[in-house]
């Protein structure tokens, strides 16, 4: 069946708005030094040693280092590690919780701390030599609609209870920085 001409306008408008609107928060994530993809490891390391410490010291004491799988996370909006129903569905949550302009930059961080915190007792339970392909390769191919309601719903209870940590959280990275 072919589609309407009015639909499919409608369509590449309603695509061209969600990607403009993706773009305009991350902009600074695909610039110079990514001052933005620094700024959600950096978060996201925080927030996982605030929710769970053991997972961040098991991850620590063996020798990784949260850039060496966050970058990805970030960079590829979890992309490359969830299938693309269930990419769909997080990408609707982001550009829904993106009204003051924290979908993509802030509410992804609690996405991806709530990822962690998914597979915590798995990752420490993980040897410090398979911690990196465990983290590289997560067993989220069969994920469907029922995972990402459930992750996406702790990853708000994440955002309510630290909704004010951001400011915080800015401002140790500030200190850090300088």
């Amino acid at each position: 069946a072919k589609l309407d001409a009015e639909v499919i306008a409608n369509a590449e408008a309603d695509t061209y708005w969600c990607l403009t609107k993706l773009l305009d928060n991350i902009q600074d994530h695909y610039t110079a030094g990514q001052p933005g993809l620094q700024r959600q490891m950096f978060r996201l390391e925080e927030l996982v040693r605030r929710i769970d410490l053991d997972l961040h010291n098991h991850l620590t004491e063996n020798g990784i280092q949260f850039t060496f799988f966050s970058f990805r996370w970030m960079n590829n909006l979890l992309m490359r590690e969830l299938p693309l129903q269930a990419i769909v569905r997080l990408w609707d949550t982001l550009l829904s919780e993106d009204s003051g302009g924290s979908g993509f930059e802030d509410f992804h961080v609690y996405v991806c701390a709530a990822f962690l915190k998914h597979f915590s007792e798995t990752i420490q339970n993980t040897s410090a030599e398979q911690l990196m392909l465990f983290l590289q390769e997560l067993p989220t191919k069969e994920w469907g609609l029922s995972h990402m309601e459930t992750l996406l719903s702790e990853a708000f209870i994440l955002s309510t209870s630290f909704k004010d940590a951001n400011i915080i959280l800015r401002a140790l990275e500030e200190r850090e920085r300088g």
